[in-house]
């Protein structure tokens, strides 16, 4: 195996040269078999182990899910939903696998909102009714069964094992412990999984311990997961009904319900993957595909890249305040049609064609000023008709056989409501919050919405989860795509700009200082690491710049010829991306 952080040797075939004759600065990883990136390096072993013993790329990739449930609690998960794009192989076709979770049947329009209209804070992000019907054991199963060549329960067994016995707790997940402990302390049932006794504390039941006499897991610790553990083994028993269906439903269902049902039986019973047809985009002659609605992502991706494609970006150079300005103004213009018009296509009429026409994207490029921001204020969405979610986490898989699974699936924030289902290990994500609770009122991202993403009954909220598949002549390329809420589009675009455009590797596009604009509120945020001539070059065309903390973890895998390349974004000490070496 070769993992992200280890070094790779030159071949004894290559000609001797001076080791610092390349313009590359940092380096994938190369492998000949196949390639997985995520978030946590177990996972990502996971993976890898499932290429190795013959699996394909959507065997590793559910693999990899249901291990970043176990490892990844923050953010994998097994009660959140997201999406996935397949490229199979035999078909030479790209699917869009749409297992965003939805509004229960007893949610309502104003249901986050008091008697004066005004949205209650909390409601959509720390209570049971926060909680939408989890659509991700769905999805992860029913990509095995469509796409997949192993048996279900063997892609389960490594995260049965993780869960069974234990795993020790890195760094960068006891910090998230620690910082999200009052998020978590609330529930009686999270208790149980997430904390321990103090030594010195009186003996009693985790779930009605006094906080006092509790502590978080440290660096170093073993988390066992028997609950998750017992929870797995009934998925791969019993697939998708092992869920939706029986004792862990009713547990689900139980575990929030009080003098109300938020959810009831019936919303997991009929929940239902959707397939739909990936929105698709041409960058330079590269062939984009990504999610359709009710992901804005892959729709204002595309929109975005239409509009840069007018500019010289090369020209202007990676990180140059050009560039950043021109990213920042088409990225203004797609958030302000992201408000109006995105939603869930079942339920309302999405402009998608108009949105990602080339046409839509020159109009709306010729307003852009070269010299000056436009103050978003002054901005509205444009007639497309006429042309007609914090925590969260991404994993990229190729095979050698030229199949690739791009997926991204969350929680919605860290460690989504904080509600573990009792006697389950399942925590439970608040997706109710990407609906717009009121037209106008921001989300716990700062994203505006409109009426086409209210909250209905059966309908799934809006989201900006971005995975990306691009093809160069007809071939898989590049998988990528990143956590991140609202930046996760800006993201992934600049990894798609960093490569293309400024020809860069796929280690050196995501390890890049990022920036990010997204209409309302109206600023330009800005990671460590921009210069500051180019800072106040931005601020003199006009730019409100704000230096915030890091955006996105981004997961790449490339294929070039008979070699496979892979990088974890550094931003993630836990990520990886692990290769195998053909067998042949």
């Amino acid at each position: 195996m070769l993992i992200s952080q280890g070094v790779f040797a030159q071949s004894e075939n290559v000609a001797v040269t001076r080791y610092d004759n390349a313009l590359e600065i940092f380096h994938p990883v190369r492998a000949s078999g196949g390639m997985v990136a995520s978030e946590q390096v177990l996972a990502s072993q996971v993976g890898a182990d499932i290429l190795q013993q013959g699996g394909n790329a959507i065997d590793a990739a559910v693999a990899v899910g249901f291990a970043l449930a176990v490892v990844l609690p923050n953010a994998g998960n097994l009660g959140g939903g997201g999406f996935m794009l397949v490229r199979e192989a035999k078909s030479a076709s790209t699917y869009a696998l749409d297992f965003r979770e939805t509004a229960p049947s007893a949610a309502t329009r104003e249901m986050f909102l008091n008697d004066s209209g005004q949205v209650i804070p909390g409601k959509s992000t720390r209570t049971p009714y926060s909680v939408a019907v989890p659509g991700t054991v769905a999805g992860l199963t029913f990509a095995a069964k469509q796409y997949g060549s192993l048996p279900l329960a063997r892609l389960l067994a490594p995260a049965i094992k993780l869960a069974e016995d234990g795993f020790i707790v890195s760094p960068v997940l006891a910090q998230q412990f620690s910082l999200q402990r009052k998020h978590l302390e609330r529930w009686p049932s999270t208790k149980e999984v997430f904390f321990k006794r103090l030594p010195d504390s009186v003996d009693c039941i985790l779930s009605e311990c006094p906080s006092s006499s509790l502590t978080t897991y440290s660096a170093g610790e073993r988390l066992l997961q028997p609950d998750l553990a017992r929870t797995l083994r009934t998925i791969a028993r019993l697939g998708a009904d092992g869920f939706y269906k029986g004792e862990i439903a009713k547990r689900i269902v139980d575990t929030l319900s009080s003098t109300t049902r938020p959810m009831s039986l019936s919303d997991l019973e009929q929940y239902r993957v959707a397939q739909r047809e990936p929105v698709k985009g041409i960058y330079r002659g590269v062939e984009v595909l990504s999610m359709p609605a009710p992901s804005s992502g892959g729709v204002h991706l595309i929109q975005m890249l239409n509009m840069l494609e007018g500019f010289p970006l090369s020209e202007y150079g990676a990180g140059s305040a050009q560039t950043i300005h021109l990213i920042a103004e088409s990225a203004r213009l797609a958030y302000a049609d992201r408000a109006e018009y995105l939603g869930d296509p079942d339920f309302v009429k999405v402009p998608q064609r108009g949105l990602t026409s080339k046409v839509y994207a020159n109009r709306l490029s010729a307003n852009i000023q070269q010299n000056r921001a436009t103050l978003s204020k002054q901005v509205r969405a444009g007639p497309a008709g006429d042309f007609e979610s914090e925590q969260t986490t991404h994993f990229s898989v190729m095979d050698r056989m030229g199949n690739v699974v791009s997926c991204t699936y969350t929680l919605n924030l860290n460690f989504g409501s904080g509600i573990v289902a009792r006697g389950t290990g399942v925590l439970l994500n608040n997706e109710m919050d990407d609906f717009s609770a009121k037209p106008g009122a921001p989300n716990a991202f700062g994203l505006l919405g409109g009426s086409a993403n209210a909250i209905e009954p059966g309908k799934r909220p809006l989201s900006s989860m971005s995975p990306v598949i691009m093809l160069k002549d007809g071939q898989p390329w590049i998988a990528t795509g990143t956590p991140g809420g609202a930046r996760i589009i800006t993201t992934v675009l600049q990894i798609i700009l960093n490569t293309i455009d400024f020809k860069m590797n796929i280690a050196e596009a995501l390890s890049m200082p990022r920036v990010h604009h997204q209409w309302m509120p109206d600023y330009l945020r800005i990671e460590r690491g921009i210069s500051p001539d180019t800072i106040q070059l931005l601020k003199d065309k006009g730019h409100e710049v704000r230096v915030m903390p890091t955006m996105g973890r981004v997961q790449t895998v490339q294929q070039q010829g008979h070699m496979f390349f892979g990088a974890s974004d550094p931003r993630n000490p836990d990520g990886a991306a692990i290769g195998i070496e053909s067998m042949q």
